[in-house]
């Protein structure tokens, strides 16, 4: 999983593309290229979305855009995201029975937590990374900020109302990588074919400035 660490180290920005529509997976793709995103989740739960995963990973191959998999809960939905082609996975909670397939499977995966004990446990049954989800409902940065106390070597993601104005803050309080859905990636901005405006708002969050020199302590 250290490649996958490594790579997510350069480039610390997760786009959650919940609602794709399939037909939208090239220009979806071209995108997040251009704006400089190198990772980003389709949920498997809304309607077409594993053609919409399945569509946008065969993108992702022809260029430097890696494709995961999102709101992952059962096995049943792993094996839909591993048979999409989704080269990571993504979880809004723990279940023991995902990250375990993961880890025998070698896929990153990366479990929702919210408590210090959540943490803990899914760091313990062999997570990549943890999604620390919904950090807005417990303080936002300054909760991450409170998490690394002791939890100094756990590689936090932060979900849950990151935005440009606050991403310097999460990197930070110590957070490892963000993430961010509907706020840039909105259905009818993606439907309608807007992706200079999501492009734009992707440009915003993922700029050099949040990462420097702020950041530091992922880039080292």
């Amino acid at each position: 999983m250290s490649d996958f660490l490594n790579r997510f180290r350069e480039n610390p920005f997760l786009g959650i593309a919940r609602g794709l529509p399939p037909e939208q997976a090239v220009a979806c793709a071209e995108c997040c290229v251009n704006s400089k995103l190198g990772f980003i989740e389709v949920p498997l739960n809304t309607a077409n979305a594993a053609t919409a995963l399945k569509n946008l990973c065969e993108e992702g191959e022809k260029r430097e855009l890696l494709v995961g998999a999102g709101t992952i809960i059962t096995l049943q939905n792993l094996q839909v995201a591993l048979d999409c082609g989704a080269k990571f996975i993504v979880m809004p909670g723990t279940n023991p029975e995902v990250i375990q397939k993961c880890v025998e499977k070698n896929i990153p995966c990366i479990p929702g937590a919210l408590t210090p004990t959540e943490i803990m446990q899914a760091h313990i049954m062999g997570a990549t990374a943890v999604k620390v989800f919904p950090v807005s409902m417990l303080g936002g940065a300054q909760y991450i900020k409170e998490l690394r106390g002791p939890f100094k070597d756990i590689p936090l993601l932060a979900c849950g109302g990151v935005k440009a104005e606050n991403v310097r803050d999460f990197f930070k309080a110590g957070c490892d990588y963000v993430s961010f859905g509907a706020s840039v990636f909105s259905i009818p901005n993606m439907e309608s074919g807007n992706w200079e405006n999501i492009g734009n708002l992707i440009s915003l969050i993922c700029s050099p400035e949040p990462r420097n020199p702020t950041v530091t302590r992922i880039l080292n």
